[in-house]
């Protein structure tokens, strides 16, 4: 009786230790490819200060967006969680489009080899971010299913695994296009 009962609990232990290295290697996996997304994104609000110093001779009054720009760049450096980086990431897209619509009013401005540079370098990064994003999203979607899936829901809960959060993008609210008045 005492081997059944032996025999029982080993199976358990089993049960719980495969479960649980599981969601700590799915839990390892989605933050590693946060760490992706965040060397694109220190990349990325490097690169922004030389971007707005070429724009900003060409549009000194274009102060709005300057300020949008350098307190989204704020915002990043003091971000703790992936939450908050992932919030001030879209703060800085959004003030970046503000950026570009700026810049469409400056023809010399775009003709600027050195801005030109810049430009294609950002959109690199900007389309490393995208791919980064995408992995992320899915080492994410992988966690939340293999938690929320029966028996490993019963010891997620146990060991206090909850459901991840999404690299979304900005709202519809938040995507809209600065206006940008003279």
């Amino acid at each position: 009786m005492l081997y059944i009962l032996l025999g029982i609990a080993w199976v358990i232990w089993l049960f719980l230790m495969t479960k649980y290295n599981a969601m700590v290697t799915l839990r390892n996996n989605r933050e590693k490819s946060f760490a992706d997304i965040d060397v694109q994104l220190k990349q990325r609000f490097d690169l922004v200060p030389n971007l707005v110093s070429a724009v900003k001779g060409y549009a000194t009054h274009e102060k709005e967006t300057f300020e949008n720009i350098t307190k989204a760049r704020s915002n990043y450096q003091e971000a703790k969680t992936t939450d908050q980086k992932v919030a001030a990431s879209n703060m800085l897209s959004s003030a970046l489009s503000g950026l570009n619509l700026v810049v469409e009013n400056y023809p010399d401005l775009k003709a600027n080899e050195w801005f030109n540079n810049l430009q294609i370098e950002l959109s690199d990064i900007e389309n490393k971010i995208a791919a980064a994003r995408r992995f992320f999203n899915s080492a994410t979607t992988e966690f939340n299913t293999y938690i929320q899936m029966f028996p490993a829901n019963i010891v997620a809960g146990m060991f206090g695994f909850s459901k991840a959060e999404l690299f979304a993008t900005e709202s519809e609210e938040e995507r809209q296009n600065v206006k940008v008045e003279f």
